[in-house]
């Protein structure tokens, strides 16, 4: 079959993932595309003949649409994965799922309720060759138990609008997820610290941030976000088990020798990095849809639990302590204790 997509929200990754639906991925169709910007809307639909319509309400009840992919302005999303979910369709959200943690437990409660899971939330890091591959290797009990865990996540430079807070909320919370999910384990504590500021930062803004997470099986976990490194895009990861480590490797390219150098290139954005991952993310989403299974990506608890964690981290930034995430109880129907 192919399954027919609406997508709630035209701005550049609206944009991308409609290209990436259309020219990439087999079996979907992007049928409806709306936007708070209309004229967005009809421009983002136009070449790939889908439907602008006027608000999301009107794109998830469509009789066109049988998935919806959500990529509209964050506090917008609690509002169209309910609406989604009450319409019994198959919802992808991008990140996050929804601003405050009490929007992430009313989508819990609808979907619990119906009893079938129909969300998916769009942490792609889970799907990138090098992450999978490390799971396998942590899984597999061939570094033996996990210890600690060392992560950089760097950026060449950010525009004045981002803000301390957004190391967290943008930035940090792709490795929240994935982390839980690589070591199968839940963050209890967090904390922040702050070294020197690097002078190529606005003002404003705190850069680089260590942030030091701790797991309910005692793992401790340090992560530098550095968003204005300036050298380029980059991501590192490695575990530290009882008998050997495994570390996330650098993205495959040439080596060049040219005038007594030996030199590799570094990326400079996520989009090159991850394209890949993005790709595979929406693949394994419509082939589910088409074969009628549940999803079995990232959930609305994952991202309950992002929302919470980076909540948490923001707090300990700005009070200096150590502050615990307080997570709920995770639901059986997450895999929690029954």
């Amino acid at each position: 079959m192919t399954v027919r997509v609406g997508v709630i929200g035209a701005g550049w990754i609206g944009k991308e993932h409609i290209r990436r639906l259309t020219d990439t991925v087999t079996g979907a169709r992007v049928t409806a595309v709306t936007d708070i910007d209309a004229a967005r809307a009809a421009e983002a639909a136009a070449p790939v003949g889908a439907q602008a319509l006027p608000d999301g309400a009107t794109l998830i009840s469509s009789p066109e649409v049988d998935a919806v992919l959500v990529t509209s302005w964050g506090p917008t999303h609690a509002e169209h994965v309910l609406n989604a979910i009450a319409a019994g369709k198959p919802v992808f959200c991008e990140k996050p799922l929804a601003t405050s943690a009490e929007d992430c437990l009313r989508i819990i409660e609808a979907e619990t309720a119906l009893g079938r899971r129909l969300v998916q939330v769009g942490f792609m890091r889970r799907y990138d060759v090098g992450y999978r591959r490390m799971k396998q290797v942590i899984d597999s009990g061939r570094i033996g138990e996990p210890l600690i865990v060392h992560c950089a996540h760097r950026n060449p430079t950010v525009p004045e609008a981002y803000t301390s807070s957004m190391a967290a909320l943008d930035t940090a919370v792709h490795e929240v997820d994935v982390l839980r999910w690589l070591l199968d384990d839940e963050i209890v504590s967090t904390q922040v610290v702050t070294p020197r500021a690097t002078s190529k930062r606005f003002a404003h803004l705190k850069d680089p941030q260590i942030m030091l997470f701790e797991t309910a099986k005692g793992v401790r976990i340090d992560l530098e976000v550095f968003v204005n490194c300036q050298y380029g895009y980059d991501i590192q990861c490695e575990t530290v088990g009882e008998e050997g480590l495994v570390r996330l490797p650098d993205p495959a390219t040439v080596g060049l020798r040219s005038a007594g150098q030996h030199s590799t290139e570094v990326l400079t954005d996520w989009v090159g990095r991850f394209a890949d991952a993005f790709d595979t993310e929406f693949r394994e989403w419509i082939a589910g849809i088409a074969a009628g299974v549940e999803p079995t990506g990232p959930s609305a608890w994952d991202g309950y639990a992002a929302t919470v964690i980076t909540g948490a981290t923001v707090e300990a930034l700005e009070s200096g302590r150590v502050v615990a995430t307080d997570l709920k109880p995770r639901p059986a129907f997450y895999g929690g204790a029954a």
